[in-house]
């Protein structure tokens, strides 16, 4: 049976931060990373968990971030618990499989959007004046379609229950400055196309996907998760037709259900149904095994 963590509590830890799905606790001269089994959608934060998630974002984000090293450094010391410090080993049986103990880099306050296909709010704003995040694109674009170049559309970073609001690069180099944008951007299209590729011959095509970077010591370095089907759209090649919305091994399944309720996408969110639950889990199960091979235990 699968162990629920919807929330973490260790008392003699000290708790920095709670996110959507994870949890952070500072540790002196590190963050303890814990990706928690809590479910958002639409920035709303589930009343029910999705059992063993934050273990699959954790072993899917592991896998790219020793993938992506070569184009970028990244957060991670260790993932394995019992190189943690001797402080959080009370807690290893609840941190095992779904944490990283990971650098203290100073976060940018930019979400680093990729697109690769047209969808999601790229689609609708697309119809509405051809263009995504200032960037124009061909016309007769159909939903789902493959974009001939991905594109990078930023946008803020918004505080827990706030909605990201998309931006142009133009606005995104007001906010951070010249050169460390183009890096970022650089960087994002560098990681997008290495992941896509080779999510593509494991049978996932990513169609768009966020990253996160901080500053540490001077460097931009690769932090949060990488790759996971919380931060992606994820669509089985086998099924993709464009012309429409496509399968997915992430949490549009998700979503698609919420819309289908008179739900007015503010807190509280709606309890969610066991079918839903347990399909939104299968299909996390599911991109962790075509990724990495393995179900790890879950």
């Amino acid at each position: 049976m699968t162990r629920v963590v919807r929330e973490t509590d260790f008392p003699t830890l000290k708790l920095c931060q709670r996110g959507k799905v994870r949890d952070m606790y500072d540790l002196g001269d590190a963050f303890l990373m814990v990706a928690t089994d809590r479910m958002s959608a639409f920035d709303v934060i589930m009343p029910d968990p999705i059992p063993g998630k934050g273990k699959v974002l954790t072993q899917i984000s592991l896998y790219w971030f020793d993938i992506m090293a070569s184009l970028v450094n990244n957060h991670v010391i260790t993932a394995n618990i019992n190189d943690y410090p001797e402080a959080s080993q009370p807690y290893a049986a609840e941190l095992e499989g779904r944490s990283i103990l990971v650098k203290k880099a100073e976060p940018l306050p930019i979400e680093c959007v990729v697109r690769g296909y047209i969808t999601g709010s790229g689609w609708k704003s697309y119809c509405k004046d051809g263009s995504v995040c200032g960037i124009q694109l061909p016309e007769g674009l159909v939903e789902s379609d493959q974009l001939s170049e991905p594109i990078f559309t930023p946008s803020t970073k918004e505080a827990l229950g706030k909605h990201d609001i998309n931006i142009d690069f133009d606005e995104m180099t007001r906010r951070i400055g010249a050169p460390l944008a183009q890096q970022v951007k650089d960087l994002s299209l560098s990681i997008y196309k290495k992941g896509a590729n080779i999510a593509e011959e494991k049978g996932i095509l990513i169609a768009d996907t966020k990253f996160e970077f901080g500053i540490l010591d001077g460097e931009i370095i690769l932090i949060d998760e990488v790759l996971t089907p919380d931060s992606s759209r994820f669509w089985p090649k086998s099924t993709y037709v464009p012309g429409g919305p496509q399968q997915s091994f992430d949490k549009q399944y998700l979503r698609d259900y919420l819309l289908s309720l008179d739900w007015d996408q503010s807190p509280p969110g709606p309890k969610l149904p066991q079918d839903v639950i347990d399909n939104t889990r299968a299909k996390y199960v599911e991109a962790l095994a075509l990724l990495t091979g393995n179900r790890h235990g879950l």
